[in-house]
């Protein structure tokens, strides 16, 4: 008979880490915590045991406490267990739903990383392992009401994602990038910009970028602390990891690589004949005088910059998370200024080289759309992505176990007008303190 139960903090995140299907940042005992102190969230750590105790499957569900003693249930993309199998799938789900009534939540809600379509970089069908809608059926049986396949950011974890197979050679990593990408990551390395490992002092410099970028966007969504407890509770688990990349650019540096390619086009100019050029060598000439004409003008623009912003400017930084052998982008903060030096992609392509360099299997962008018209607003975003060219992937979705049909329906209904409220208030009050802090800068 098997029997769920709550197990030991250390099996249970060995247990995930290590699963050959489902191992998720999300289900780690490490976010556990997070949610935990940030979320106000209470996890519970369970697993599966047979009768001598071993594990055959787990969940971490995070406890919403709601009004009147009431709650609901989440295992962010759970369970941990091969959805093929229809009746230990069934069997965990009985035993969930039991353990969630003794807590009197309303509903349980899961939304498995679970693929039920791929496309290559070249926008290819990929057949899969296994039969997606045998899962989705497996977990209809099993008592789940399907929330539908959604097309932007309506879920709690997006239903799109972009994924790179590690597991490829670089070079073929390299080869799946667009042009475009290609050339904007050369053109940042020329301008000798750089990408290092942050460390916690430059959480605060990341949280101001952040800021940037959300309000680009229009909506504004944690502060500070958030990004520094995220940073601290990862790392201080063995078993996730969760690291900054720094992109910047130092002036002077630009400025001295510019000034050695300018010598390069004027050497080039001096050994060409002044008399009787042949068409082709015209043709060259121009070009020559054309490079170091735009040459020279960077040079006088990254002169400006420096006067402007001093010799050294943060442009980029990014937060990734490992957890077995997986990484996410979790998080992505960028100036409004700049943007013609690509420090951007220049970040993104490190840190993807990086998470190659540490033997993983899967880099994940974490999250794009499902509606791909052009004048979606997060339409750029989406062909920001792609360009990286990873695999286009779209997941089974969202799933609730019904409990309370009554409190469900008042919980539906009334909660996202709530959560809207709550939304306008945080983004005011961090749009005031982000032009607090802009008005200290100047002041400075």
């Amino acid at each position: 008979m098997l029997r769920l139960k709550t197990i030991d903090k250390e099996e249970y995140d060995n247990y995930v880490r290590n699963h050959q299907y489902k191992s998720h940042f999300l289900q780690s005992l490490s976010w556990g915590e997070f949610a935990k102190v940030k979320k106000n969230l209470t996890p519970h750590y369970l697993g599966l045991t047979t009768e001598d105790n071993q594990l055959v499957a787990a969940t971490l569900l995070l406890e919403k406490h709601l009004p009147m003693n009431m709650c609901y249930l989440y295992a962010p993309r759970g369970f941990v267990i091969d959805f093929n199998k229809k009746e230990l799938l069934k069997t965990m789900t009985k035993k969930v739903v039991e353990f969630a009534k003794t807590r009197k939540a309303i509903f349980v809600k899961i939304d498995p990383d679970i693929i039920r379509k791929s496309y290559n970089y070249q926008n290819e069908e990929q057949k899969l392992n296994y039969d997606p809608e045998v899962i989705f059926d497996n977990i209809k049986k099993a008592g789940f009401k399907h929330l539908g396949f959604t097309k932007n950011f309506e879920t709690s974890q997006p239903r799109y994602s972009f994924r790179i197979n590690l597991e490829q050679s670089m070079e073929d990593i390299e080869n799946h990038l667009s042009k475009t990408t290609k050339q904007r990551i050369a053109k940042s390395e020329k301008l000798e910009t750089e990408v290092v490992i942050g460390t916690k002092k430059d959480i605060k410099e990341f949280y101001h970028l952040m800021t940037l970028t959300e309000s680009r966007k229009d909506f504004i969504s944690y502060n500070e602390d958030y990004y520094e407890t995220l940073y601290e509770i990862f790392n201080g688990n063995k078993n996730s990891k969760a690291t900054l990349f720094i992109g910047k650019i130092n002036f002077n540096k630009t400025i001295k690589s510019l000034e050695k390619n300018l010598k390069r086009i004027v050497d080039q100019i001096s050994i060409l004949p002044i008399d009787n050029l042949s068409k082709s060598a015209k043709t060259k000439l121009e070009e020559l005088r054309k490079q170091k004409e735009n040459t020279q003008s960077e040079i006088n623009k990254y002169k400006d910059y420096a006067k402007q912003y001093g010799n050294e400017i943060t442009l980029s930084a990014h937060m990734i998370i490992e957890y077995g052998d997986k990484a996410w982008v979790l998080y992505a903060g960028n100036h409004n200024i700049l943007s013609e030096t690509y420090v951007n992609y220049h970040t993104y392509y490190e840190h993807l080289r990086y998470c190659k360099s540490r033997g993983l299997k899967i880099y994940d962008q974490f999250g794009t759309i499902g509606d791909l018209r052009e004048d979606n607003p997060l339409f750029g975003l989406h062909e920001f992505k792609r360009k990286f060219g990873g695999d286009y992937v779209e997941f089974l979705g969202e799933w609730d176990y019904v409990i309370n049909p009554v409190m469900y329906f008042v919980f539906t209904k009334l909660v996202p007008i709530y959560r809207n409220i709550i939304k306008k208030r945080s983004k005011k009050a961090l749009k005031e303190e982000l032009e607090k802090s802009e008005e200290q800068e100047k002041e400075s």
